[in-house]
């Protein structure tokens, strides 16, 4: 088998405001446009979105590693997302975790890189 390329995909009642999310906040390219599959690229990983979604919350899986995860995740709620879990100090380090959900109720989290 060959296989010709790998994506991850979530879902979205509002297909125009996902990939606004995903552009502005996260700073993804839209690479494919349409109402039922589009694309963003974000460091060299491909995320699909497909149109149909119902609006409740889902567990992605997918985590993006951010320099600092207070501004990240203000950074989401500012765009219309949620914080799940805000980001907490841990063994005295900055925060290295946040939970949050995108406009589409998917769940994602953010992380910071450790020592």
């Amino acid at each position: 088998m060959k296989v010709e390329r790998v994506k991850y995909v979530i879902w979205a009642v509002d297909m125009n405001r996902a990939l606004k999310f995903y552009e502005d906040v996260l700073g993804a390219e839209v690479i494919k446009r349409s109402e039922v599959i589009s694309e963003v690229a974000l460091c060299g990983s491909i995320i699909g979105i497909h149109g149909g979604g119902e609006g409740g919350r889902t567990w992605t899986g997918m985590s993006f590693q951010v320099p600092d995860v207070i501004i990240g995740a203000a950074e989401i709620k500012a765009a219309g997302g949620e914080i799940t879990r805000d980001p907490q100090p841990e063994n005295g380090e900055p925060p290295h975790l946040a939970m949050c959900v995108d406009t589409e109720g998917n769940e994602i989290m953010l992380t910071r890189k450790r020592g």
